[in-house]
Parts: structure tokens; sequence; C-alpha cells
């Protein structure tokens, strides 16, 4: 994680492709990434656990894989 990223802090948004029953959540900060392009992402079910930096244009794929599957 970057220094100046507070997980606690941060206002975290809950992915649209997330599962209605909680099974599969994944949140990102929208706000974070628009000014560093470093996206954090997390599990929503372990809001504590660990955070994962991932650069804006691998975040876009995750969002291209997530929306190509058949769910």
């Amino acid at each position: 994680m970057t220094s100046d990223f507070d997980p606690q802090a941060a206002v975290w948004v809950k992915s649209t492709y997330s599962g209605p029953d909680g099974g599969t959540c994944i949140e990102w900060v929208p706000a974070h990434a628009s000014v560093t392009g470093t996206v954090p992402v997390r599990d929503s079910k372990r809001p504590s656990g660990p955070v994962l930096m991932v650069s804006a244009p691998a975040f876009a794929g995750l969002v291209t894989l997530a929306r190509s599957a058949d769910l």
C-alpha cells in the first residue's frame, strides 16, 4: 500500500458486479484512483483485511473480465 492511503478513512464503493448474496463482493476507492492512478481493492466481507493496490489499466482489465464472465 502507498503510505498516503488510509483504508479506514477511504470511501469504499461496492462493485456493481458483486453478488447479491454477499458471496463475491469487492470494493474499490474511486477517489484515490482518480488522483493517483492506483486503485485500492478489497474484499467487502473483510474490511480490515488486506488491500490490493493495482494500476488503473490492471483494474480496467478486471472490469472487462467481469463484464465478459458468464455469471
